[in-house]
């Protein structure tokens, strides 16, 4: 009797598994994570102050690390076809054929239910639950309105300031004014800082059928007011920590050129409503928002937390 012998598959080569590797770490948006983790520590050693630990510290970090790569690997997968149709995403992991969509469906709701569950157990019920809401209001709000409304950017700023309450919560069990004051600076630092995004990349926006402001602002005109009265606010915003403790001349002064610096930018964009002049934004937003978490970290000290 002849006995047929079913060919096997072949198996991965080298270079493949640590494309496959690449790939689901692209899911995740490691830069995108790594800004998260420094506003939830910020969050925590706000928050704690002295009382500050470094062993629920990282819990606090793991378990929101692996809740922001589901967030960002279910954004991709609700987005693989409008990824598809800009040149700055469309060799993704999902466009470009290299994933299967329900593989990273399941890779996404895995993390997900895992960093839940694991800020759940590890630290507590506070932060677990601002979490899960930051997944839930980036993954099924913002990121649905994004063809729908030029709102899109100001709800999708709310799952962004998220991530300082979780830490803070973390360090305390509730969600104080400290987790209020840096839910407001981020949420509010977002909005010019991702107008210059907008407005580098509006064709590519636009060809993908999403809705941000400079994709219907051909002048830049209202994409330059809009970061300019944000900025304002921000700034304003920033000032809020010196309304709840002494003031702080380091934290007043340090506070205020920051802003000055992020405001000249915009300032310079409604001058120049180029492209290099919006990179020049977004460069200036990128170096506010350590400069801000650092300064809030010295005021908490300075002024006995």
């Amino acid at each position: 009797m002849k006995v047929v012998v079913s060919p096997t598959a072949p198996a991965l080569s080298g270079p493949a598994v640590r494309q496959r590797l690449t790939d689901y770490a692209e899911l995740t948006k490691p830069r995108i994570a790594t800004m998260v983790l420094v506003t939830v520590a910020a969050g925590y050693l706000l928050a704690a102050g002295t009382g500050a630990r470094l062993l629920p510290l990282i819990h606090t970090l793991i378990g929101t690390t692996l809740v922001a790569g589901a967030a960002s690997a279910w954004n991709m997968w609700l987005e693989r076809v409008s990824d598809a149709r800009m040149r700055r995403t469309a060799n993704r992991p999902l466009p470009s054929g290299r994933l299967h969509h329900l593989e990273v469906v399941v890779f996404g709701t895995a993390l997900a239910v895992t960093g839940v569950n694991y800020l759940y157990h590890a630290v507590g019920l506070m932060p677990a639950v601002v979490a899960a809401l930051t997944f839930v209001t980036y993954v099924a709000v913002y990121t649905p309105l994004k063809p729908l409304t030029e709102w899109n950017t100001h709800v999708g700023a709310i799952p962004g300031a998220l991530p300082p309450v979780i830490g803070a919560s973390a360090a305390t069990g509730t969600v104080g004014w400290d987790a209020v004051v840096l839910f407001a600076v981020i949420l509010f630092w977002q909005l010019p800082h991702f107008m210059a995004i907008a407005w580098m990349y509006r064709k590519d926006y636009g060809q993908a059928g999403m809705r941000m402001i400079p994709v219907a602002d051909p002048t830049g005109a209202k994409t330059s007011r809009s970061m300019i009265a944000w900025c304002v606010v921000l700034i304003a915003a920033s000032l809020l920590p010196l309304a709840l403790r002494p003031v702080d001349w380091v934290y007043l002064v340090g506070a205020l050129a920051l802003g000055a610096y992020f405001l000249k930018s915009t300032f310079r964009f409604r001058a120049d409503r180029s492209e290099r002049q919006a990179r020049q934004v977004l460069k200036a937003s990128i170096l506010y928002l350590p400069g801000i978490m650092g300064l809030l970290l010295i005021h908490g000290l300075v002024t006995g937390r």
